[in-house]
Parts: C-alpha cells; structure tokens; sequence
C-alpha cells in the first residue's frame, strides 16, 4: 500500500509558477513509476506528466511541455511538478499517482492522492 499526499497547490496569475510535491508513505516509492493528472470541471482526467522509478525516463503531456517538469527525490519519498508560466486552462485539480510500470497514459493507476486545487486567472 502506498499513501500519497499532495501539496502545493493555489491561486496565481496567468504566467505565474507553482511548485506541486507529492509526499509517498508506504510500501517502496523508489519502485514505483509516478506521475501527476489533472481534472478540469466536467473533463477527464488527463496525464500531465510520469516519471519512471529511476528518474531517468519522464513523459510530458503536449500541452505543458516546455512549461511543466516532473522530477523525483526518491530520498525523500517525493515527486514534484514545477509548473511555470501557467495559464488560465491549466485550472484543475491535480492528482498525484503511483504504479508499478511506467508508460501509461490512461488513469489506471494503483495509487491515488486526494488531489489539490490549482487556479490560474487571466
């Protein structure tokens, strides 16, 4: 069992950053794939970005490449997202997810945090 919970979420201005972490308790993080999805108010929930256990192989979602990066601290049982020049369609909740194989893209994963809010106003 793993226990996730996320923090770091909240309000900023279009072209704004935050910094999302996702604390792990539990059985192994370090050989866990993680990742972070979002879900906008009456949308799916969609992958932003995974991590492999290493760290050495990361996925971003087109429509944050160049502006989000996943990155881990398997020390520290913790993955982050360093989200920059945010935008107003970024608003939604995200989701921090944990999984035994890392690749995909759909939310299946094994592991679950309770979300935190991120709003962006123009």
């Amino acid at each position: 069992q793993v226990h996730l919970v996320e923090s770091g979420g909240g309000s900023v201005q279009a072209g704004g950053s935050l910094r999302l972490s996702c604390a792990a308790s539990g059985r192994a993080f370090s050989s866990y794939a993680m990742a972070w999805f979002r879900q906008a108010p009456e949308k799916e929930r969609e992958l932003v970005a995974a991590i492999s256990w290493s760290g050495e192989d990361t996925y971003h979602a087109d429509s944050v490449k160049g502006r989000f990066t996943i990155s881990r601290d398997n020390a520290k049982n913790t993955v982050y997202l360093q989200m920059n020049n945010l935008k107003p369609e970024d608003t939604a909740i995200y989701f921090c997810a944990a999984d035994a194989s890392f690749g995909s893209t759909q939310p299946t994963y094994d592991y679950w945090g309770q979300g935190t809010q991120v709003t962006v106003s123009s």
